[in-house]
């Protein structure tokens, strides 16, 4: 079942975030069953909101590349994460 994830991640700056990015190569190696990725910086952190085609394949990528990939970079504490079941999504086409 899809999900959308929201990661709330306090004290990360918009520079990690883009180191981040670029050590995880999840732009040019797209995470299997990651369908929508955005991403915020509300003045204390990210703000990241993705859509999964499950949850197992939103942690498979947290375990596998992001948790490895960012561990050197010294970002602070822990993400809070929350997973719910996706009811509906409705990308707006350029007009």
């Amino acid at each position: 079942m899809a999900i959308m994830m929201i990661m709330t991640w306090a004290g990360v700056s918009l520079e990690q975030y883009d180191e981040a990015k670029r050590i995880v190569n999840w732009e040019e190696d797209p995470a299997a069953g990651g369908v929508l990725h955005v991403t915020a910086h509300d003045g204390n952190g990210l703000r990241i909101t993705d859509v999964w085609d499950s949850a197992e394949a939103f942690q498979a990528f947290v375990n596998d590349r992001l948790m490895p990939g960012v561990a050197g970079l010294g970002l602070p504490g822990q993400p809070s994460v929350e997973i719910y079941p996706l009811h509906d999504m409705h990308i707006v086409p350029p007009t």
